[in-house]
């Protein structure tokens, strides 16, 4: 069973950001298979690299978005982004100091940031978004 599963509740209604928001939770779901399987140690750093690429990519997705319609909380929601890319390259130094047992603690960072993050940051700005015709 899945750590995390897509469902409507996590849609922000503009299918680009929906697409990448799935990505990164079978990203999360691939790190589970991997622990479960006894390879978290071998695959983490190559999914912590993947991940902070992919996380890159999509925040400037949605931070273009945000910037070209204007949207109010733009300047804060960026700041949360730098947070994350810090957290997670905090993370990726850490297991390359010592990765026993990073992979548990990086799991649970990571399903509680999507659910947090999709949940209520990224449903203020999708509702702003939608306002002004963006799906």
């Amino acid at each position: 069973m899945s750590l995390l599963t897509w469902s409507d509740e996590y849609s922000v209604n503009i299918k680009e950001i929906d697409n990448q928001h799935r990505q990164m939770i079978e990203m999360v779901n691939q790190l589970q298979r991997a622990m479960k399987e006894g390879k978290g140690a071998n695959v983490l750093n190559d999914i912590l690299q993947r991940l902070i690429d992919y996380t890159d990519y999509h925040f400037s997705t949605e931070e273009r978005l945000m910037e070209a319609y204007n949207y109010p909380g733009y300047i804060h929601h960026k700041a949360e982004h730098a947070k994350l890319i810090r957290q997670v390259q905090e993370f990726q130094r850490q297991y390359r100091q010592n990765p026993t047992g990073l992979a548990v603690q990086l799991l649970n960072f990571l399903k509680s940031w999507i659910t947090n993050h999709i949940l209520q940051t990224d449903k203020q700005y999708s509702r702003y978004l939608n306002n002004q015709g963006v799906t």
